[in-house]
């Protein structure tokens, strides 16, 4: 998998980096399709500022079966400051190292996160998307930060409502649990927005958020915990 010559090192970088690849974003995919099978990978990470170490984790299941197949992590160095909208630049390095290490290439990937649903389209779905060149797709726990609007989905699993940045459709509020709030999915590239929430769909059958997200998010919590144990 590539992984980026050099990162940029201030923010000014960093944006151009961002508006240079936009236009590379393939948003129609239309990537796997939901009832094939194969296999998706779910990406997390997670952080100790205290110690500037950031610990990412990717998880390989069977589309199917939703059983481990695969896994990995890696830990290193943040490597840029915190600044809205250009959290990949701190996550990329990590993320790419853990995906490199896997024995299994997925047919997708999750990320914890968004991807075109961000100001310079270009969130952490689709820049990994772009390097990797596996079809990927961001799915967001929390309320998005940006100027978007949205409408609250119907209350049955399934429903969904659009993700608006003025007229543009830029992801979709998704209900997956009955009375439970929804989550947000975006495109990140090479699979298309409906795809994404039917994958996301299959990747819930018990719990709010994808299976992929839950299982990277253990596994990447686990490893910053080894790693700070063993004074990394």
């Amino acid at each position: 998998m590539s992984t980026p010559a050099a990162l940029p090192r201030t923010e000014a970088e960093a944006v151009a980096e961002q508006e240079r690849l936009r236009p590379l974003v393939d948003r129609l995919g239309p990537g796997p399709d939901p009832a094939a099978g194969g296999t998706v990978a779910g990406v997390d990470v997670a952080y100790d500022d205290a110690h500037d170490l950031v610990a990412a984790a990717a998880v390989v299941l069977d589309a199917a079966t939703l059983a481990v197949v695969d896994r990995a992590t890696a830990v290193g160095r943040v490597a840029f400051p915190y600044v809205p909208g250009l959290l990949a630049f701190r996550e990329l390095p990590a993320v790419l190292d853990a995906l490199d290490r896997l024995t299994v290439r997925p047919g997708l990937v999750v990320c914890d996160g968004y991807g075109v649903a961000h100001p310079r389209r270009l969130g952490l779905a689709s820049h990994l998307g772009l390097l990797t060149g596996i079809p990927s797709f961001g799915v967001a726990k929390t309320t998005f930060t940006f100027t978007f609007t949205c409408e609250p989905p119907g209350p049955r699993r399934g429903d969904h409502s659009p993700l608006l940045d003025g007229g543009e459709e830029v992801g979709r509020a998704l209900r997956t649990r009955e009375g439970v709030k929804p989550v947000h999915v975006s495109v990140g590239h090479g699979v298309s927005l409906d795809r994404a929430c039917a994958h996301t769909l299959r990747l819930t059958p018990r719990y709010r958020l994808p299976e992929t997200t839950r299982r990277a998010d253990s596994l990447c919590r686990r490893a910053l915990a080894a790693a700070l144990r063993d004074g990394s």
